[in-house]
């Protein structure tokens, strides 16, 4: 009776093992498991699919840090970086010739940012004209023919805002990228930078990379 009753016990402590293991597997936490299988696994060399194991004779890819090939920083890595131009830096990147540029190491160009709170003050937004509004009346920028004038109007805010040298010299005269009309600056006495016509005061210089320089101002050039 003895054998019979221990593989009784055997078998019993067997079956509570086997139904025991996995309720604890299951209610442990993410961290204390072993795989994750909803967790995808990826090729370190940037395909899809399971990893591989590398190459013990080829040397480790080693992806190059942005434009490193091209000079170095440019202004397309620090325009949104200061808050209080992120309205006219949107708009560079709202508009693909602009963000374009800005991305390319072998055009120079000075961003004339105006202050966030400049853009605010406006009567009308930078995508707005009121000849359109004359024309077109309140829905002139409604739907699609709308918003193909609203971007265009963007545009040439940008643009007038854009000018197409890298360092740009005190008396300087250019055109903006916009067209319009010829821009200098010039250095008052206490050393503040001051853009002509207008008298727009420079608050700062807040880069200096590869392919330019942002400037930032306390005021909106007047383009019209």
């Amino acid at each position: 009776m003895r054998p019979a009753l221990i593989s009784a016990v055997a078998l019993s402590a067997a079956v509570s093992c086997q139904l025991v293991v996995p309720l604890l597997y299951k209610s442990a936490p993410p961290s204390q498991r072993t795989l994750n299988l909803n967790q995808k696994i990826m090729d370190p060399n940037g395909g899809p699919g399971p990893a591989l194991p590398p190459d013990s004779g080829a040397p480790q890819r080693t992806d190059p840090p942005p434009h490193s090939g091209g000079g170095g920083v440019i202004l397309s890595d620090v325009i949104g970086r200061d808050r209080s131009i992120n309205l006219f830096a949107g708009f560079i990147r709202d508009i693909e010739s602009t963000s374009v540029r800005i991305d390319d190491p072998s055009k120079n160009t000075t961003i004339l940012a105006p202050l966030n709170s400049a853009v605010e003050s406006l009567p009308r937004k930078p995508w707005e004209d009121a000849r359109e509004y004359g024309a077109l009346g309140p829905n002139a920028y409604e739907g699609g023919d709308g918003h193909e004038r609203a971007q265009k109007n963007i545009q040439r805010f940008v643009e007038a805002h854009l000018i197409p040298v890298g360092i740009w010299s005190k008396g300087q005269k250019v055109k903006p990228l916009l067209g319009d009309r010829e821009v200098w600056w010039e250095e008052k006495e206490d050393g503040t930078r001051v853009i002509q016509p207008g008298d727009i005061e420079v608050v700062e210089v807040s880069s200096s990379v590869a392919n330019g320089e942002v400037w930032i101002l306390k005021k909106v050039r007047n383009y019209a």
